[in-house]
């Protein structure tokens, strides 16, 4: 080695050590001022647990969830909410061997029990003047359906294979053709088609075997367990989602609507967050497999984001989840969502439920 070279080295070497001594300092200065990072990990590690752990998930904890709601009739929240399916209303005597599913979303699982406490809450809080109703079941291209059923609401059996009970089920209950035409008009001003459909006209297969107008089951199974069998004081009036399933023009939809909480009416869109029926284990959180379980808790982390901003991308963020397809082969349980959050757009959003594959959820409180 000559001379030179040595001398180069040897000043790269003085070099290092006080560029080392120097960052030995500014560290050691550092954690004087943080605190220690594996507790710091840890603490923030036991907060998200928490977090989760503190979900209404129980009876006790959904009831203070919904005790907190603001009462609100000159604002009320629009909500997202597990709607269930027809095993909701199944008899006891029922042998349709769906096990874990129906102990899950049965008449006696924490989806029915939840129901039964959060119609009550609705009505007492906020005396609404309507009900203004999207279902999973329901979605149209180009423009928006506005049912206009007058003073009964036919219902629309529109699922099969159940037990015979199923298709004798009642809910009574009436329209208003001055508030299906103040939605029509709201759709309007926000530069989106809409129209009325009349009891005249057809609007899916029903499982008695015709075609027919009506409220779809993801309105009437849940509303007879939240408002009972006869519900005529105050008018229910459905509107159909954005056909093309797309999460920003379905946010638009219920966008469009959003004043109507400001003129004291209850905006609800229903659905489910797992829905696969190609895989009926997705639908018990006893029986569903990890990847179901994490896409449903990251829902609820979504909804739950304090900034506005924020929430929004992390809602609309979840159709990149890895869950989010196999939880949705198709995603119209799935973007009843977008609609509550579009009508309560601006606001703070809560969960009120974290019952497995079906939460409710208040936006714009």
């Amino acid at each position: 080695m000559s001379r030179e070279t040595g001398f180069r080295l040897f000043k790269h070497l003085i070099l290092a050590l006080t560029l080392s001594t120097i960052l030995t300092i500014a560290f050691t200065q550092l954690r004087s001022y943080l605190p220690d990072i594996p507790f710091f990990a840890t603490q923030i590690t036991r907060r998200n647990m928490a977090s989760s752990t503190n979900l209404p998930k129980s009876q006790a904890q959904w009831h203070q969830a919904l005790a907190e709601l603001p009462t609100t009739p000159d604002n009320i929240p629009a909500f997202f909410f597990g709607h269930g399916s027809p095993m909701l209303a199944m008899p006891d005597n029922s042998s349709s061997g769906f096990g874990q599913v129906l102990k899950h979303a049965g008449p006696k699982g924490p989806l029915a029990n939840f129901l039964r406490d959060f119609g009550p809450t609705l009505l007492e809080k906020y005396k609404p003047k309507g009900i203004v109703v999207f279902s999973a079941h329901w979605d149209t291209h180009r423009e928006r359906l506005v049912t206009d059923y007058g003073d009964e609401n036919p219902l629309l059996m529109d699922y099969y294979g159940f037990d015979s009970a199923l298709y004798q089920l009642k809910f009574k209950s009436k329209g208003d053709s001055n508030l299906s035409q103040r939605i029509v008009q709201a759709f309007q001003k926000a530069g989106q088609l809409a129209r009325t459909t009349p009891k005249q006209e057809a609007r899916g297969e029903d499982g008695r075997g015709f075609s027919g107008p009506g409220l779809d089951h993801g309105v009437f199974v849940p509303f007879r367990i939240m408002f009972g069998d006869e519900f005529t004081d105050i008018p229910i009036v459905q509107v159909s989602m954005d056909g093309t399933l797309d999460p920003e023009k379905n946010w638009a939809v219920g966008q469009a609507v959003k004043d109507l909480r400001k003129e004291g009416y209850l905006i609800l869109s229903g659905g489910l967050t797992i829905h696969n029926l190609r895989d009926f284990s997705c639908f018990a959180e006893d029986t569903a497999g990890p990847l179901y379980k994490t896409f449903d808790a990251a829902i609820l982390t979504a909804a739950n984001t304090e900034e506005h901003d924020s929430r929004k991308k992390a809602l609309l963020d979840l159709t990149k989840h890895e869950g989010f397809r196999p939880s949705h082969p198709r995603a119209d349980h799935f973007v009843p969502l977008y609609v509550a959050a579009g009508a309560g757009d601006g606001g703070v959003a809560k969960v009120v439920s974290a019952i497995y594959g079906a939460p409710t959820i208040a936006f714009g409180l």
